[in-house]
């Protein structure tokens, strides 16, 4: 991976409410999708290698728009907004559905989606409902299973099943146990990713 990128290259690009502002080229995208507290901000922080280049925050859902983050002018990851938090109204929790599935299915430069479940849990209906939508629309995905450090290396694989079997997993999409805590699952994420936005799908 770090032939190919230089990720301590990396920044906030900007953050867009819809289509018009988005970045205007053809670099690839991956976009990362999971609910507001599932551990998304670090997950990117771990994969650049940088402390709060996306901001954690112990308040889920701060992420309100679709963040933009340039990596080494190869690549962009596209935070999405954390779904399924409940201190948001229905009314902005359906404004940032339609900006998610606009983007999701609209934007040419995705390559792939992160799709981050917590491995502890099975996942949510929210989790099932974005595997369908994103198999639906055929968007190739990478489900990445976080805080795997939580729960004994031993459970891993009980975890795991009843993820797959909640989501009806496809066999052939890749599926991650990560920590950002040791960084398991850290170089999987990247092959996952590189192959992803090589077309290796």
């Amino acid at each position: 991976m770090s032939e190919f990128l230089n990720t301590h290259n990396a920044s906030l690009l900007l953050s867009a409410a819809n289509k018009s502002h988005y970045p205007q080229d053809d670099l690839p995208e991956v976009a990362l999708a999971g609910r507001s507290n599932v551990g998304k901000s670090s997950f990117i922080n771990i994969l650049l290698n940088r402390k709060n280049l996306a901001r954690t925050s112990s308040k889920p859902g701060k992420t309100q728009l679709l963040n933009f983050y340039n990596i080494d002018d190869k690549l962009r990851f596209v935070d999405v907004p954390g779904y399924g938090y409940a201190k948001v109204s229905k009314t902005e929790r359906a404004k940032w559905g339609r900006m998610i599935e606009e983007y999701l299915t609209s934007r040419d430069n995705l390559r792939a989606v992160v799709s981050l479940v917590d491995l502890r849990h099975d996942p949510s209906a929210d989790d099932v409902q974005m595997y369908e939508f994103l198999k639906y629309y055929d968007i190739p995905v990478i489900i990445v299973a976080t805080k795997a450090d939580k729960i004994p290396r031993g459970k891993w694989n009980k975890h795991e099943s009843a993820i797959k079997n909640k989501l009806d997993f496809d066999k052939n999409d890749d599926f991650i146990i990560f920590s950002a805590v040791d960084k398991t699952g850290l170089d999987q994420s990247w092959d996952a990713i590189i192959a992803a936005i090589n077309g290796e799908f």
